[in-house]
């Protein structure tokens, strides 16, 4: 990923810091409200475990986690008045310094939260841009998640918290102003103003962006996109495939930034693998709005690798959550093929059992089990890959003379040969499989030297 030039020299100063980053680690206290009627695929066992996970990737001192009952959801609190009652006395207790909440609170609710349990209290959508902001790499990453922030922000102005007013500094905007009306107004404008420009630098990239897949387009090497589930091992299969070096640890949202690489299949073809941001159930639509440039690869891409992490119980729940925001992203799996890779088989006790109850979620071209950590199944997984391009491509019977070596160098760069008869005096007659992409190049240069071997 390109970076560009930030014209203030700033990378993100104005985006307020939800968490205090001390040598003490902040003590932190988890509720997961289980809401009477609240229709979910994933069970609240699933994403109880899942907010520890993300409040985890931050390393908070997780002192409780715990399910709260709700009948229905208070507009001024979202839990019940008794529940409130009880977390102020827990937090009091064990000096909680901070308050999460596996849900997406309003700015009332919020504030509301906080008087009462005389803590900071955050949403699931917070926890999700803090985690954001500090795994953010490239200047790109960075605006994109400050632009989130952002919009975020702007609508929580009305809170009355002190302690949590930004420290100024650093050349940053300070839009934790004093709580006077007119201070709240200007706050917003900075914060709106900020927005504009960081839209203005994101749709310079978006055309970056575009002008650099137009080159990859005529380049010879077709892309396949690799996505999933937060935590389903896309980076550790990213680079063992790659023998790339990408960040891959055992942490929710432990990749941002995408990465590409070329990737070797085993009849010589070369392609890029494109290693992309993991996905997450109700992840902020802000997020997906300013992360969208960055997930246009997908959009783009030939194959769609979809990383699944078979050993975990959640992981049919996780693949529609994948599937939901593919749909968002506009990908239709009729055109552009999906293999589904089960990954992570060695933590199976019994992988021929259990794999025998899973079933793909959605229209996939294959299925493939594999283990990251291993090896297992990778070179299953590349024929995979391979075949899903040839499903997408003609075979032809073309003629090469003697004279004509580049023609062969082109064949090798922009086809799949699988097939070479013995050469005679007057060149040598390939089998070659070339993808729509190529297509109209290949019939152009070699026009009179060839026939189609199947449709």
């Amino acid at each position: 990923m390109d970076d560009f030039d930030d014209e203030d020299g700033g990378s993100g100063g104005g985006r307020e810091k939800f968490i205090d980053r001390q040598e003490k680690p902040t003590r932190a206290g988890l509720i997961c409200p289980d809401v009477r009627g609240h229709m979910s695929l994933h069970s609240i066992e699933a994403r109880k475990a899942e907010f520890e996970g993300l409040a985890g990737a931050i390393r908070l001192d997780i002192v409780f986690s715990e399910v709260v009952k709700v009948r229905e959801i208070r507009p001024a609190t979202f839990i019940g008045g008794g529940n409130v009652e009880s977390l102020a006395k827990r937090v009091k207790e064990d000096e909680i310094d901070l308050l999460l909440v596996d849900a997406a609170l309003t700015p009332i609710q919020q504030r509301n939260l906080e008087r009462e349990a005389g803590t900071k209290v955050l949403d699931r959508t917070a926890l999700i841009l803090e985690i954001f902001g500090e795994r953010a790499a490239t200047r790109e990453g960075v605006l994109q998640v400050e632009l989130a922030h952002l919009n975020y922000q702007k609508s929580r102005l009305v809170r009355s918290w002190t302690h949590l007013e930004r420290q100024r500094g650093s050349g940053g905007m300070g839009f934790m102003g004093g709580p006077g009306e007119t201070q709240i107004e200007s706050d917003r404008r900075q914060i709106t103003e900020r927005i504009v420009l960081l839209e203005d630098r994101l749709e310079k990239v978006k055309k970056t962006r575009a002008q650099q897949r137009q080159k990859r387009n005529k380049a010879p090497y077709p892309i396949v996109a690799l996505v999933g589930y937060t935590n389903a091992g896309k980076s550790s299969l990213f680079n063992i495939l790659t023998g790339a070096g990408v960040f891959a640890e055992d942490l929710l949202f432990a990749t941002l930034d995408t990465t590409i690489r070329k990737l070797e299949l085993p009849h010589g073809r070369e392609v890029m693998l494109s290693d992309t941001v993991g996905f997450v159930a109700d992840l902020p639509h802000d997020l997906v709005a300013a992360f969208r440039a960055t997930l246009e690869e997908v959009v783009d891409a030939d194959v769609i690798l979809h990383a699944r992490d078979i050993a975990n119980p959640d992981h049919s729940a996780q693949a529609q959550d994948v599937l939901t925001v593919l749909a968002e992203l506009g990908v239709n799996p009729e055109t552009t093929p999906v293999i589904e890779v089960w990954n992570k088989i060695d933590r199976l006790p019994d992988p021929e059992t259990a794999l025998a109850s899973v079933s793909p979620a959605g229209k996939v071209a294959a299925t493939v089990p594999v283990s990251a950590k291993t090896g297992q199944g990778l070179d299953a997984l590349k024929l995979a890959i391979e075949s899903a391009f040839g499903d997408k491509s003609r075979t032809y019977h073309v003629h090469v003379p003697h004279s004509a070596g580049s023609d062969i160098g082109w064949l090798h760069s922009h086809a799949e040969i699988i097939g070479r008869n013995e050469p005679t005096e007057l060149g040598s007659d390939y089998v070659v499989r070339v993808d729509t992409r190529h297509r109209a190049a290949f019939l152009e240069r070699f026009n009179g030297r060839i026939a189609i071997s199947d449709l």
